[in-house]
């Protein structure tokens, strides 16, 4: 952020035990950023920005620091939410002060509207959305979330309350929230494309089934972690992280070499990935197993070998206990960093919500 025009905010909260709160706030966080403890109170670092938070005379003075308005909200709204949720029971307020937008809105919020919808494969629908700010979602992160509301009604999106945590419409306006990856934008049609493993009678999947031209969709983010630069990559997953694993190889530079890995049904779910990289593409067959029921993925991470000079980066999303087990390997058995690997749980086995995680 050292370039970029820096935003404040910041606040001050009254609590019963306001250091018992911090110390829930830092161990939640230690799993999503950096903490530093001192005697009177602690530092967040993470990727949108940073906190300081002070204990001082029974409250928590609270001080954040980002590069822009979004990733400002995003702060804020995130402490907001996890205050309330760790002091629980504890009627407080929380006024933000400093660069404050005249408007309470959520700066990362857009609303688009279905273009077109069409199977790639049998379980594989593509959604064109037709989006005026293309542009607001070429970096941040690969998925964006789709707010879809009810059939028949007019939707109602969310907004910002003046605590900057998120107010959802209730009741008949309820929206049918889901996370998927951003396949493509094409800026000069003003479209993006998003990939959507059909899956039974999910929410998400009876909305890419059903929608048609002119449907109107909310979007939040982008979000969701960013690939970083390197040498080589591995880049692997299910069928949930394909539209993410084939987007990332279209980014690649010519310089760049990959292994992509792939699990899917069987061969009529394959699709072509391009890259300007050189990339080698293997396929995984469950040939009538069903999804995340075999350990294919992780077997086949274990036998790559990573290369032994330059910077490697590993990417991988899946199933939650195929993912533990490939990062757990990544962390342990190949010393891989934390920040030279992006493991993914996209979906959980047994849920109902199985696909609409992630892609």
């Amino acid at each position: 952020m050292a370039d970029e025009i820096e935003l404040h905010a910041s606040a001050r909260v009254v609590l019963a035990d306001p250091m018992a709160v911090l110390d829930r706030v830092c161990a939640h966080f230690t799993e999503h950023g950096s903490v530093t403890r001192h005697p009177e109170g602690a530092r967040l670092d993470g990727p949108y920005g940073s906190v300081e938070i002070e204990v001082a005379d029974g409250a928590l003075d609270l001080s954040v620091t980002s590069a822009n308005e979004t990733y400002l909200f995003v702060v804020k709204s995130s402490v907001a939410e996890h205050l309330f949720e760790f002091a629980a029971g504890e009627a407080f307020e929380l006024s933000w002060q400093g660069d404050i937008p005249a408007q309470m809105q959520i700066p990362y919020f857009r609303e688009a509207v279905v273009r077109s919808a069409h199977d790639i494969t049998p379980t594989m629908r593509r959604v064109v959305l037709a989006c005026e700010d293309t542009a607001h979602f070429e970096s941040g992160g690969l998925h964006v979330r789709v707010l879809i509301p009810p059939p028949g009604r007019a939707p109602v999106w969310p907004s910002a309350g003046a605590d900057s945590r998120v107010i959802w419409p209730e009741g008949e306006d309820e929206l049918v929230k889901r996370v998927y990856t951003i396949r493509a934008i094409d800026h000069q049609r003003r479209e993006l494309t998003v990939d959507v493993v059909l899956h039974d009678d999910s929410p998400g999947s009876v909305w890419a089934r059903n929608a048609g031209a002119g449907d109107r969709v909310g979007l939040l983010g982008p979000g969701g972690g960013d690939v970083a630069p390197a040498d080589w990559y591995l880049l692997c997953g299910d069928e949930t992280a394909l539209p993410a694993i084939a987007r990332i190889a279209t980014s690649l530079p010519a310089t760049a070499r990959a292994a992509v890995v792939i699990e899917v049904a069987d061969g009529a779910e394959e699709q072509e990935i391009l890259s300007d990289a050189a990339i080698e593409v293997i396929w995984l067959h469950r040939n009538g197993a069903s999804a995340g029921s075999t350990d294919l993925l992780p077997d086949a991470v274990r036998s790559i070998a990573l290369p032994e000079s330059g910077d490697p980066f590993v990417f991988a999303g899946c199933e939650q206990a195929a993912a533990r087990a490939i990062r757990k390997h990544l962390r342990q058995e190949r010393k891989l960093p934390k920040d030279r690997h992006l493991v993914a749980a996209y979906w959980r086995r047994g849920h109902s919500d199985v696909h609409d995680h992630g892609d």
